[in-house]
Order: structure tokens, then sequence, then C-alpha cells
């Protein structure tokens, strides 16, 4: 490790027994195509079926028209998948009824997706309140609640 990345240290002493992540991922070329009832009903079904097939629990979500923003938990004493695997394949499969749906070309979604390990409740919180309150910043409706595709899955 380099001397001027001495701020870097604290990183290899964080360790959580299960630590939650924040995920966001966007669509190519950030196309306005997942803010409707169909789109989202592929998104919940293939979320909820995450700590099946990969051993990873989804939390509360906000699907915006060109991204989304959810929270993931690694299932305890389950032989799940990495995160990345889990994720790419959760893209995976919602790409192929994605894209018939909407009549979108490929791909769907970018290449990578971002990922912030939640320290604390309050953290959760506060990117909770700053998700779902995207859709009132974009100009889509005048407060949060009234944003239809918003949910939670496994846990709050």
């Amino acid at each position: 490790m380099q001397e001027n990345s001495r701020h870097l240290r604290r990183l290899f002493r964080v360790w959580l027994p299960q630590p939650t992540y924040f995920i966001t991922t966007c669509v190519a070329k950030r196309r306005s195509i997942l803010a409707s009832a169909a789109v989202q009903r592929v998104l919940y079904e293939e979320w909820k079926q995450m700590d099946r097939r990969h051993g990873w629990a989804v939390g509360r979500f906000v699907v915006m028209p060109d991204h989304v923003h959810f929270f993931v938990r690694e299932i305890p004493d389950q032989k799940g998948h990495t995160l990345a695997r889990a994720i790419g394949s959760w893209k995976e499969w919602t790409a192929k009824q994605i894209l018939p749906l909407t009549g979108t070309s490929r791909p769907l979604w970018q290449a990578e997706f971002f990922d912030h390990v939640l320290r604390s409740t309050e953290s959760m919180s506060q990117k909770w309140d700053y998700i779902r309150n995207n859709p009132v910043r974009s100009g889509l409706v005048s407060q949060p609640d009234e944003w239809p595709f918003q949910g939670s899955i496994h846990f709050e």
C-alpha cells in the first residue's frame, strides 16, 4: 500500500457480519423504458427469486424510467453466488423478458452496476430517503408515495 493512501487502511478493518448493499444499475444508453406496470412486474418477480436462486434477499427498491435502485443482503448460511454473479444473472433474466415487452434492442442494461455497502441503519435510512425522492426530484410526481414503481420484497 502506498504511503499516500493511508486513509484507505481503515477499509481493511471494516467487517460486517451481514452487510446490506445499495445497488444502482442503469439502462443502456439511459433509455426511459422501465417505468411501466408490465416492466415492474418482471423486475419484481426476478427480485423475488434472488433468495432462492442466488442466496440474496432484496429489500426496498425504486424503479425509475432509466435505472433502478435497490437494497440486497446475502442470506446467512446459504451457499449463494457472489453479488456480481447474482446481479449479473438478475440483469440477464430481466433483459430476456423486458426486451420483447418494450420492443427495445439489446443490450438492456449497462455492463456495470454501482454497489455501496451500508454501515449503519442511519445510512440505509438516508439512502432510502434519497432514492424514494428520486421521482420527486425528476418531476415525475409531487410526493414520493405517489410513485407507483417502488416497494420492498424480503426486508425493509
